[in-house]
């Protein structure tokens, strides 16, 4: 038996070991990277409009005030936007008045257009107000009755006199039917004395009837706040 000198035999192992190390060896691994989770806000409520006046009365809704036996009741009805609107007035268009206003109106027959001023338009709002009590009731002016729209307020207009009529509406104005034209006055007791006008006011032309309101100072202790829409 032929034996394997000790040298040569350390000398094989360590080749068999240099191969084995060789064919067995790996790249180095690249550090793992941990990845970076980017999160987007979710919106998960809105806040709810605001509703400026919640007790506001509706439309129709009838408001009591006075004392003793002199008490009313005052209701706004309805309301309208118009562009501008045509009246007359048998008084206005005498020759008279057409020469204080300096300008004919020959060439409209007796009537008139009103126009606002720009980017505006006229919300015509409808009032009627009654005697409930056993003696006539003082009603409130039209000077106490603002509409607010958006925090702003609007002052209403008066019409030239208490004959004007205007088309396409039947009442008169509410301040004339009170006697004075501007100032309040008194309503006398009975079902056939209620009195039913309008009101106008000049507002911004995107007015949303449903976001406008009308104050009222009915009596010195009741103060009305209506939603128009």
């Amino acid at each position: 038996m032929k034996t394997i000198p000790l040298v040569g035999a350390v000398s094989f192992l360590l080749i068999v070991l240099l191969l084995i190390s060789g064919c067995t060896s790996t790249a180095p691994q690249a550090p793992m990277l941990t990845p970076t989770v980017v999160t987007t806000p979710i919106i998960t409520s809105v806040s709810p409009t605001t509703v400026p006046y919640p007790d506001a009365h509706k439309l129709d809704t009838q408001v009591p005030f006075g004392t003793g036996d002199k008490t009313g009741e005052a209701t706004i009805y309805r309301t309208a936007v118009m562009q501008n609107y045509t009246w007359t007035s048998p008084s206005w268009n005498s020759p008279r008045e057409q020469t204080e206003a300096g300008s004919p109106l020959g060439t409209q027959h007796g009537y008139n257009t009103a126009t606002p001023g720009s980017g505006n338009v006229f919300l015509f709002v409808f009032i009627k107000a009654a005697s409930t009590g056993s003696n006539a009731v003082y009603a409130p002016s039209p000077q106490q009755c603002v509409v607010s729209i958006d925090g702003m307020s609007y002052a209403y207009q008066t019409v030239a006199s208490a004959d004007v009529t205007i088309s396409g509406i039947r009442q008169q104005q509410y301040d004339y039917l009170l006697g004075n034209g501007g100032t309040g006055g008194y309503i006398q007791s009975g079902a056939s004395n209620a009195i039913d006008g309008y009101l106008i006011y000049e507002v911004p032309a995107q007015v949303l009837v449903k976001k406008t309101y009308l104050f009222c100072n009915l009596d010195p202790k009741t103060h009305a706040i209506w939603k128009l829409g």
